[in-house]
């Protein structure tokens, strides 16, 4: 189907009518509702026009929302305002942060730790321990690198680390609970 002059105008007409795109393909015979929307678009025509009524009598007024109900609990949440920008205006916006306790870390007694050999991510082999040591964002961020078993990622030391027994684990927990 080719768009000829006459096509063309009448196109321009109805969409300026505000009918739709399948409206419009229903109308000329032979073309797809995205035929017709593509040839809007090349040919850069505005937005289509509403079909009856005034913009501001289709919208609809939005719904005032009731203030926030109090909790049922003794709150462990802090809540605090925090201000977000959004387009031109300021709105205020109220979050809750669940506060959490801070846990002591005790070292167990008698515990080697084999000594870093420092390597950095392009330095690993598959013989190297591949456990991370510190922030990755920081300058001072490297990998053990002490030698590692044949199928396994981790030395020795960070084997009994990231690999735990079971029994272990339902001790750790039971003892946190």
């Amino acid at each position: 189907m080719n768009w000829t002059d006459e096509r063309v105008e009448k196109l321009k007409k109805l969409w300026a009518e505000g009918l739709s795109a399948s409206q419009i393909a229903a109308q000329l015979g032979g073309v797809s509702r995205n035929a017709v929307i593509g040839k809007v678009h090349r040919l850069n025509l505005p937005g289509r026009a509403k079909a009856g009524g005034t913009a501001t009598a289709a919208r609809t007024p939005k719904r005032q929302t009731s203030a926030p109900r109090a909790p049922n609990y003794a709150s462990r949440i802090t809540t605090r305002t925090v201000t977000r920008q959004q387009g031109a205006t300021m709105l205020k916006e109220e979050i809750e942060i669940e506060t959490v306790e801070e846990m002591e870390y005790v070292p167990k007694g008698n515990v080697v730790v084999p000594i870093s050999r420092r390597l950095g991510l392009t330095e690993l082999t598959e013989r190297t321990c591949k456990w991370p040591v510190g922030d990755p964002l920081k300058d001072d961020f490297h990998f053990c690198g002490c030698e590692s078993p044949d199928n396994s990622p981790y030395c020795s030391y960070h084997q009994k680390l990231a690999y735990q027994p079971i029994n272990e684990r339902r001790r750790a927990a039971a003892r946190v609970s």
